[in-house]
């Protein structure tokens, strides 16, 4: 019997052998894993006004808190350049603006770098993705550098008298003579026998569509069209809803881009109902904030985008409302109104994400281009230097990765968006469309992402920004305006040799300027002089001296 047991396994081998050998091969031929798809979600002008950052105690935005518990949030994420154009251009090409050239709102494919390197849109269809987007991603966007492209941005609804775009009607001079855009605050409103100055009919339309003019209808909020945005979020879950109903012969990027909170605050008037203008809450400022600051002096004649805008919005919104607080109150109400609203477009399209099978493969991103200021150091704009200013929402949802309300403290910035989604997707990084074009300069956050907590990671380093110091500098890096923010600092350096040093661990308002108002503590000031130095050597900046 025992003779039997050893000579028989003979046929059991050959059959154990042919299975291992099915076993192989199936192994070889099953199909590789699937790439995750993305979902990029941009909103302009968005600053700390949301719940998560705890900006303002009465902001309402429980869809973007809702994303931020299913995924990671960067709590110190900072814009790379606070204005839309450069910061959009730096972002979806993963190039720093001072290696890029590209400061302020000129065609970025006019660029002898960026036209030659690939958008985040361009290196998905390379790679192999559908190239899918609606709203305002890219300054100067190309449809040729997607699959398929929906709208262009929309910066409506705004009021048109047959010839003239006009501020909001109810918005008194002279904060209505800065314009349509940035003069314009309040709800949409039946504009029906309601005329301009000179007695011509006006009504809401569209906005600043390459197609024409375009009315928009509103009777009240629930008799009317959609605005810009809700049109965009409409298509965005649409879309979704469609890809998950099929078997996706690619996998996809898709990219929706939300105008509010930029100018005109306009939006409908049950947002501004849910803020009572009597009730509103305006930021808490020092008494001659901007007195140690170098802002006003360090702009060049005629940059009116920067300095000239910030300071006409706070002191025209003061003057037409009669005291900075009813000023404030009312800029401050249509802002956390226009949040609330493209808070509610968010979780149209997470919803149509979420409540489908395309949740478990879909990495969301979720960032703002830069903040924007409420009147603190008297300034009511975004391209400053300042943190109001600098610092963005962002939020990245990775199935299987991201701890659920997970928080990383650490300092990062929006230059590494790219490399971290060509790092998920299994993508490669090389972007350059041939040798005129530049890598990538980010690093990914992949683990930041696996481990909130963890003491370092490969792109360590301070948040670089870059100001446009104006047309008479021209696009010259080293003429530049420029601030770098560590973990607990901020150094700001313009390019006439002036200097802000704030210590956010004392200081998290930035009201005392470290270089006038503690001059002893050099010390710091040598160290940080050195950090901007490696960032943006072999750089040397006009006014500027490094202590190496």
């Amino acid at each position: 019997m025992r003779l039997k047991l050893l000579l028989a396994p003979k046929d059991n081998l050959l059959r154990l052998l042919f299975a291992v050998n099915i076993l192989i091969i199936s192994a070889c031929q099953s199909p590789p894993a699937k790439k995750p798809n993305v979902l990029l979600i941009m909103i302009d002008d968005l600053n700390d006004c949301i719940e998560l950052f705890k900006g303002h105690p009465q902001s309402l935005t429980p869809n973007i808190n809702k994303l931020a518990k299913s995924g990671t949030s960067f709590l110190n994420a900072h814009t790379n350049a606070p204005m839309c154009g450069p910061s959009r251009a730096s972002m979806l090409m993963g190039i720093y603006p001072h290696k890029s050239g590209n400061f302020f709102m000129s065609p970025w494919f006019n660029n002898p770098v960026l036209k030659n390197t690939r958008t985040l849109s361009e290196q998905f269809k390379k790679e192999g993705y559908q190239a899918l987007g609606t709203g305002k991603i890219l300054h100067h966007l190309k449809r040729a550098n997607w699959d398929h492209f929906e709208n262009h941005p929309d910066y409506g609804p705004v009021v048109f008298d047959g010839t003239h775009r006009l501020p909001h009607p109810d918005v008194p001079p002279p904060f209505s003579n800065i314009g349509s855009i940035d003069g314009s605050l309040g709800p949409l409103t039946n504009l029906a026998g309601r005329t301009n100055a000179e007695g011509k009919p006006i009504q809401w339309i569209y906005g600043y569509q390459k197609e024409g003019t375009h009315p928009m209808r509103y009777r009240n909020d629930e008799d009317r069209d959609p605005t810009p945005d809700e049109k965009n979020a409409a298509w965005t879950a649409e879309k979704i809803k469609s890809l998950a109903s099929q078997p996706l012969e690619k996998p996809f990027f898709l990219a929706v881009g939300f105008l509010r909170p930029h100018t005109p605050l306009i939006a409908p008037k049950k947002y501004f109902d849910r803020f009572p203008l009597s009730k509103i809450k305006i930021t808490i400022k020092k008494e001659g904030d901007a007195d140690d600051t170098f802002l006003q002096v360090s702009y060049g004649q005629g940059n009116e985008f920067a300095l000239g805008r910030g300071e006409k919005l706070f002191n025209d919104i003061i003057e037409s409302y009669g005291s900075e607080e009813e000023g404030l109150k009312r800029w401050t109400q249509a802002y956390l109104a226009c949040v609330a609203a493209v808070d509610d477009n968010v979780g149209q399209v997470m919803d149509a994400l979420d409540q489908s099978s395309l949740k478990k493969n879909t990495i969301v991103v979720l960032a703002s281009d830069h903040g924007f200021h409420m009147g603190e150091k008297d300034y009511l704009y975004k391209n400053s230097l300042w943190e109001e200013s600098t610092r963005v929402p962002l939020i990245m949802r990775v199935p299987g990765v991201s701890i659920p309300d997970s928080k990383v403290k650490k300092v990062v910035s929006l230059i590494d968006v790219y490399p971290t989604l060509m790092d998920f997707c299994g993508l490669s990084d090389d972007t350059l469309k041939n040798e005129k074009g530049r890598a990538l300069d980010g690093h990914s956050l992949r683990t930041l992402i696996e481990n909130p907590e963890a003491k370092s990671w490969k792109g360590e380093k301070p948040a670089l920004t870059v100001v446009y110091a104006g047309p008479e500098f021209k696009n010259d890096p080293t003429l530049q305006h420029y601030a770098i923010r560590t973990d607990r600092y901020r150094y700001i350096l313009y390019n006439n040799g002036k200097e802000e040093l704030y210590d956010h661990q004392n200081d998290p308002n930035e009201w005392n300027n470290l270089v006038l108002d503690n001059p002893d503590d050099q010390n710091t000031l040598l160290e940080i002089r050195d950090q901007m130095a490696v960032m943006l050597s072999p750089l040397k900046l006009n006014g500027f001296i490094s202590n190496n």
